[in-house]
């Protein structure tokens, strides 16, 4: 290549990360009104977020576009090969968490006869996914698979805090089978931000592929951390 090519494939490269990093801003906006939508039951925040998934599902359209034409005409290796299949998986983890914050904001409108009332574990819960998420696109805007690992093992918390609303909002559901209608949707909106947790790990194993090439994605966290720190040798 020549010095050109190099520095416009560098730009490329920058435009490339930029564009993931907007997408995740977008998401994390998503997460957070379809919550305020719950917690102030506001019908227009919430269709709001039903509305703006549009955008988010036409970001991934553009990356991936760009993505395709930059294996295809700058045919990259290592580093930078590693670099773009991590955004293309890290989009769609990104659309996937849009998507379910979208479903949040869609149970805030079915609750509008039978308002949530027990909240304080779900905004716990969802105040924990919206720093996973956070922390998520922080490695991959600074390449730190280090934290990315801490990430990855955060989910565990998450998972926790999650059975522990579905315990909850079981409880309420025996003692008052009116509570039955919004149990339930407290379960959905649970579960939703559980998988929003699930998709900020994904995106943080990710991070760890793009910067070290180790694909951690079926290994235990332990011996992920052994890999990263060189205890364990990944050769080919």
């Amino acid at each position: 290549m020549s010095e050109h090519t190099i520095k416009r494939f560098e730009e490329e490269l920058n435009e490339l990360k930029d564009r993931v990093l907007a997408m995740g801003g977008l998401v994390e906006r998503a997460i957070r009104r379809s919550m305020k939508s719950l917690n102030s039951l506001d019908t227009k925040r919430a269709l709001k977020v039903i509305e703006r998934d549009k955008a988010i599902n036409a970001l991934e359209v553009e990356i991936d576009e760009m993505t395709r034409t930059l294996l295809a005409l700058r045919q990259p290796a290592a580093g930078d090969l590693r670099f773009i299949i991590s955004a293309i998986k890290i989009v769609t983890d990104l659309e996937r968490i849009g998507d379910l914050a979208e479903g949040i904001a869609e149970t805030v409108l079915q609750s509008q006869d039978h308002p949530l009332t027990h909240l304080d574990s779900l905004n716990s819960l969802s105040d924990e996914v919206e720093k996973q998420v956070n922390k998520a696109l922080d490695t991959f805007a600074r390449n730190d698979a280090e934290t990315a690992l801490a990430c990855i093992e955060g989910d565990k918390k998450i998972n926790k805090m999650f059975k522990s609303v579905q315990r909850e909002n079981l409880s309420y559901m025996i003692e008052d089978p009116r509570q039955i209608t919004s149990g339930l949707q407290a379960f959905a909106i649970g579960r939703n931000l559980e998988r929003i947790g699930d998709h900020a790990a994904n995106i943080s194993e990710m991070v760890i592929y793009m910067v070290q090439g180790h694909d951690i994605r079926h290994v235990d966290h332990e011996t992920a951390a052994a890999i990263i720190s060189g205890e364990i040798l990944d050769e080919d």
